[in-house]
């Protein structure tokens, strides 16, 4: 065969591939035999050796993934994926399917019916019909790029056929690990001695950031697409989208109805309580969507969800089991959590040994003896919850148990939070639970992200004598690690770089970091950004932080009550001598460098020539502008490249919004 024919083969062969990867594992039709299939991938992966010039990573070879490690970028979203919000009884879907008919006067609505997937969220970007990023719904703002993971992913497809999808789209829809693959796993697991999965959801969210695709690739993951998302759409309407997006190759559940009246909302409600539990996959409920893109749009958004959108939650399973005994947990502020330990139960699909008893005053609401048989419930077939008790099993002379007058872990006695239900440990800095969960919070991921310390590791650190708090981390050397269980040499190295890297993590990260009470992630981000330095923020009175947005009399109290320890402003000190980020950069403390857009809500739609979308809404802010995702009275202009959708065009014009171009925008911020 000449190179020329070899070339022909290679592409014909990946055609080929792709339809049999699609006919297999989304429609589930064979039209070959495994063994035809693998000879035709063999033959494939013998000619791209022999022309590394044809090399695309969109062949199906790639789906076997990489045993290279490597770490994931993160990616801010196109659009937010935002959360939805929950309903659970028929009364309160019917509710909101009131305030969607009254949001739109009275229009006639038709309503999408889906499944809701119980697995880890992701976002799909295709480009010329290829499969280009897949980002994971991280903060929602932002996620992990993990394509190279999602290519091993088989009813994902890597190239489109068919006809009619936009040059450029995002498609949304969750990764799920089958109850087969689930079983499978565990059983090996169990043999090999290791701890078993959860459950799938927890299973496909720790496969989808494993550094190994290969391993990937082995785990069996699948997918559900369930929402698409571009300025091109063929159709403007949420249904016909996905039945597109289905003849493009992807993976559309079968249970996507439309639904016309309440009537049917409710009977498809009855019908998937029961038929769910025959699926291959779990679910965790129901997801019911506004059909048309322009009331979509028209219904818009709260700060957290869509109005057009809710979730069904199906009712919790139930199970009774026998009460073991009631231990007590100290978390990183002291709180004390009383926790039911359980006589195994399997319930929604696994196994509940645990089950939080929150607070002392719902223990004693509860009336809970020793050796009770107790109703154990999973609150979104999720975290189970104590329910009830069987009084009438209850053992002749059980003793009603007691909360604890003191901390288990130290023996502090412990005080009542005023106005709160909570029982603290008020040996804030010698409370070895309280210390640990501190350092452990330092660490985490939307904290400080400093890789390889766990919640045993911080805990052998603080044990061990190596960290007493968290200034105590960047001490840390190789040297000193290796003395620890666990720890080699390149493990060592790893953590002491991750140490090292967290001081490059932005100020607002640091600020959650620290432990404050009462501060969020959110709050900690409105802090960084209105006190712009920590130096401020350790000398500000109670009067003047609560000017900020958000931060009420008690957040500011709690912070000047924070920084007004001596033992949390020495380590505040060594933080700062360590180097880590104590302020706001320059660039951003420098503000708007015009007022050209000062007060100007924008939306920016359609593709652009001259700069990324991203470079245009960094401009506008520059600019004194503000960034805004959906048209409405208060937009001051849409900003439109090439593809604006036609939705948002029908809607700005009939609101009488001015449409500019990009050397309009360019014009008026002199940045032509």
């Amino acid at each position: 065969m000449s190179n020329s024919d070899e070339i022909k083969r290679i592409e014909e062969l990946r055609d080929s591939l792709h339809r049999h990867n699609y006919n297999y594992y989304v429609l589930n039709a064979p039209e070959i035999s495994d063994y035809d299939f693998d000879m035709l991938l063999k033959e494939l992966e013998r000619l791209e050796a022999l022309h590394p010039e044809c090399d695309d990573p969109t062949s199906p070879t790639r789906r076997v993934g990489s045993d290279i490690s490597n770490s994931f970028e993160q990616v801010p979203h196109i659009y937010p994926m935002l959360s939805l919000a929950n309903t659970y009884s028929v009364e309160e879907v019917d509710q909101w399917a009131d305030r969607v008919r009254d949001g739109l006067s009275g229009q006639k609505v038709t309503v999408v019916g889906e499944l809701k997937f119980d697995g880890t969220g992701i976002s799909l970007i295709y480009e010329h019909g290829r499969l280009v990023r897949a980002v994971t719904r991280g903060d929602g703002e932002k996620g992990d790029d993990v394509t190279a993971n999602v290519r091993t992913i088989r009813s994902i497809p890597l190239r489109l056929h068919g006809e009619g999808y936009p040059d450029f789209f995002e498609i949304r829809g969750e990764i799920v690990l089958p109850w087969a693959s689930f079983d499978r796993l565990n059983a090996e697991r169990e043999s090999a001695g290791e701890a078993l999965f959860a459950n799938p959801r927890n299973a496909a969210a720790g496969t989808l950031k494993l550094q190994n695709s290969a391993e990937v690739a082995r785990r069996g993951l699948d997918a559900y697409l369930y929402y698409l998302l571009g300025d091109n759409l063929p159709f403007d309407n949420h249904y016909d989208n996905m039945m597109a997006a289905r003849s493009w190759g992807f993976k559309v559940s079968d249970a996507m109805t439309r639904l016309h009246d309440i009537s049917e909302i409710d009977a498809y409600i009855r019908h998937w309580d029961t038929a769910r539990k025959e699926l291959p996959v779990a679910t965790d409920g129901l997801v019911l969507k506004v059909d048309s893109l322009v009331q979509q749009l028209n219904l818009g958004f709260t700060a957290k969800s869509p109005r057009w959108a809710v979730a069904y939650k199906f009712k919790a399973e139930r199970a009774l089991t026998r009460l073991r005994f009631v231990s007590f947990d100290v978390g990183r502020m002291g709180i004390i959590t009383p926790v039911a330990n359980l006589e195994p139960v399997l319930l929604s699909g696994t196994v509940v040994k645990r089950a939080s008893l929150h607070n002392a005053d719902i223990m004693r609401t509860l009336g809970i003896h020793e050796g009770d048989m107790l109703y154990v419930e999973k609150g979104g077939e999720i975290i189970p919850k104590i329910t009830g008790v069987d009084v009438d099993a209850r053992p002749e002379g059980a003793r009603p148990v007691e909360f604890v007058a003191n901390c288990p872990a130290c023996g502090t006695p412990l005080v009542r939070v005023e106005g709160e239900a909570a029982w603290v440990c008020p040996n804030k800095y010698g409370c070895p639970p309280q210390i640990i969960g501190r350092i452990e919070h330092f660490v985490g991921r939307r904290m400080m992200n400093i890789d390889g310390i766990g919640e045993e590791t911080a805990a052998q650190l603080y044990e061990k004598g190596l960290v007493r708090n968290i200034a105590d981390l960047y001490d840390l050397t190789p040297e000193k690690l290796l003395g620890l269980e666990g720890f080699a040499r390149k493990s060592a190295e790893r953590v002491v770089d991750g140490i090292t890297a967290s001081k490059d993590v932005p100020f607002e990260r640091v600020v959650f970091a620290l432990s404050i009470p009462y501060v969020g992630e959110t709050t900690a981000k409105k802090i960084a950004r209105t006190v712009r330095s920590l130096d401020r923020l350790m000398e500000m009175p109670a009067e003047q932080l609560e000017a900020i947005e958000d931060v009420g009399p008690r957040i500011a109290a709690s912070i000047v009550e924070y920084f007004a320890s001596p033992v949390n402003r020495e380590v505040v000190e060594r933080l700062k001598q360590a180097g880590i980020r104590t302020e706001m950069p320059e660039q951003e403390n420098a503000g708007p460098v015009s007022d050209a857009l000062a007060g100007k809500s924008v939306v920016i739609s359609g593709v652009f020539a001259r700069h990324s979308r991203d470079e245009y809404k960094a401009m506008i802010e520059r600019h004194g502008g503000k960034n805004v995702g959906s048209i409405s009275k208060k937009t001051d202009f849409v900003l439109a490249g090439e593809n604006m959708g036609p939705a948002k065009l029908e809607k700005a014009r009939s609101l009488g919004i001015p449409i500019i171009s990009e050397d309009d925008i360019l014009s008026m911020t002199g940045e032509e």
